[in-house]
């Protein structure tokens, strides 16, 4: 019984590395991605808002000003809670390890009370 203990215990920590790797690797995606993203759209904006400002320069230049600092508000707003439910959504760490383990301690329970 205890070498059945100590290849199942073996086999949730295989799981557990298993796992963590995975997760390092989802967050440096999810780091990278989201990094060319912001670079990729600041300089989107910033160029938009140089275009909207060069339009309006011997009009309308504050409202202009104005008008693409909103703009920039709203979308760093909207990047802001898309990265939050992102993080919110994620699957628990070692999660599967976890369930995995609960059922092993299930088991060995239920062969003792079977032993005994």
């Amino acid at each position: 019984m205890g070498s059945t203990l100590v290849d199942m215990l073996h086999t949730r920590l295989e799981l557990a590395a298993i796992e963590v790797e995975e997760e390092s690797q989802r967050m440096l995606g999810f780091l990278l991605f989201g990094l060319l993203a912001l670079v990729l759209f600041g300089v989107a904006f910033i160029l938009l808002a140089f275009l909207v400002i060069v339009i309006f320069w011997d009009t309308h230049r504050v409202a202009a000003v104005a008008g693409m600092a909103a703009l920039f508000g709203v979308a760093g707003a909207i990047i802001a809670m898309k990265v939050k439910s992102g993080f919110a959504n994620k699957p628990r760490l070692l999660a599967n390890t976890i369930e995995e383990m609960r059922k092993d301690i299930a088991y060995a329970r239920m062969a003792r009370d079977v032993d005994e």
